[in-house]
């Protein structure tokens, strides 16, 4: 996508164009830099091992019949010690092809939302419910989330995040165990495994529904907040 698109898509969502801090002296508008530390540090070994461990284990899964219409599983990327985990729905076609998680254009505008508060991908780690693409992009079984369950388990607890981002309604009722519906799920503070979550709008729902774009904004200042007063 070129820049004046991703422009476009900024300007779509109320948002800003967002600059490198250098660029704006004697400001810092949506600097994180006093809210999480932008270093890696470095992995202690035996960390090393349980995900290299982990991530084979989901290269190799045969737990659910998605493994028989897969091109390849989508394990996640990013961060290892990220203290922002993204977790959305499932692989799509694209994801499926290329082996990463939030690609094509929902994830080029992810990806530009994450600028905006001043966070690159490379910063946090991004992952899926279902490591498997459905076909046709269905929505995932009971028996595929069940079969991916322990997948996502583990990775939060290797990562250890500050914060998640339910990424989607699915994601959100998934990881809440809740069949409420996004509205009600948005704008607060809910928890799993002991970690804060927040819920905000797949990014290609906001590409089919500009209308709902200061909301997306909105979520995003409310996770910030949440990670502040956590820390504060």
């Amino acid at each position: 996508m070129d820049n004046a698109r991703r422009l476009q898509y900024l300007e779509a969502m109320g948002i800003d164009v967002w600059l490198p801090r250098t660029s704006v002296p004697g400001e810092q508008p949506l600097s994180f830099e006093a809210v999480i530390d932008n270093t890696e540090p470095e992995t202690p070994a035996s960390a090393t091992d349980n995900w290299n461990v982990l991530q084979a284990e989901v290269a190799n899964c045969t737990k659910c019949a998605l493994c028989a219409t897969r091109t390849q599983t989508v394990f996640g990327s990013g961060n290892k010690q990220a203290d922002w985990m993204l977790v959305g729905e499932a692989p799509g076609q694209h994801e499926d092809e290329q082996g990463l998680p939030f690609v094509g254009n929902a994830g080029l505008l992810l990806t530009e939302m994450l600028r905006a508060i001043g966070l690159t991908r490379e910063e946090v780690f991004i992952t899926n419910i279902l490591k498997c693409r459905p076909p046709n992009n269905r929505d995932p079984h009971a028996d595929e989330v069940e079969s991916c369950n322990n997948y996502l388990q583990r990775q939060q607890k290797l990562i250890q995040p500050k914060i998640i981002l339910a990424v989607g309604r699915i994601a959100a009722q998934t990881l809440l165990k809740t069949d409420e519906p996004l509205a009600r799920l948005r704008g607060k503070v809910h928890t799993f495994n002991n970690t804060p979550v927040v819920v905000v709008y797949h990014p290609a729902y906001l590409l089919r529904s500009l209308s709902e774009k200061r909301k997306a904004w909105l979520d995003l200042t409310h996770a910030i907040q949440t990670i502040k007063n956590n820390e504060g």
